[in-house]
């Protein structure tokens, strides 16, 4: 599964697109794209599973995160024109969770003081539950996102005043 151009074969990471479809099939989501250097890698989901190898255009990932639907949309769709640009933001794709389980008090709730390094959430990817720590000492003024719910990278998630 090589693909020849310009004299040199590109080496597929079958691996790395295995993960791929696990997340688009986890999150929900329609299509995944990553970059690396001149190499992209789209997956898309529909009736059959579909990998695109391209040189990637130098502009190319805005457009890739719009069509990404998710459930609850009113929240999502106004958080964006409403987050104060020093929210804390999302630093990879995922699932984010609220609470350590399901049932269990949430980390954080509007109001509550939070010291630097307090653990704000978890965000799943790819099966592995990553922690969101407080980057500053203060008050939980917004939680932009719901428990459960897909994010983006560069999402905003949580405003600490």
């Amino acid at each position: 599964m090589a693909d020849h151009k310009e004299g040199h074969s590109m080496r597929v990471d079958t691996a790395l697109v295995r993960e791929l479809a696990e997340l688009l099939s986890s999150n929900d989501l329609s299509e995944i794209e990553v970059e690396d250097g001149d190499r992209k890698i789209k997956v898309k989901r529909g009736g059959q599973q579909v990998v695109s190898y391209a040189p990637a255009p130098a502009a190319a990932p805005a457009p890739a995160a719009a069509p990404a639907p998710s459930a609850p949309q009113p929240a999502a769709e106004a958080a964006p024109a409403a987050a104060p640009a020093d929210a804390v933001k999302s630093p990879m794709v995922g699932t984010a969770y609220l609470s350590p389980e399901p049932g269990a008090k949430p980390f954080i709730a509007v109001g509550q003081p939070v010291k630097q390094g307090d653990t704000l959430m978890i965000i799943e990817a790819m099966k592995v539950m990553n922690p969101i720590t407080a980057p500053k000492a203060g008050t939980i003024s917004q939680i932009l996102i719901g428990d459960n719910q897909p994010v983006e990278f560069d999402q905003p998630l949580v405003v600490i005043g």
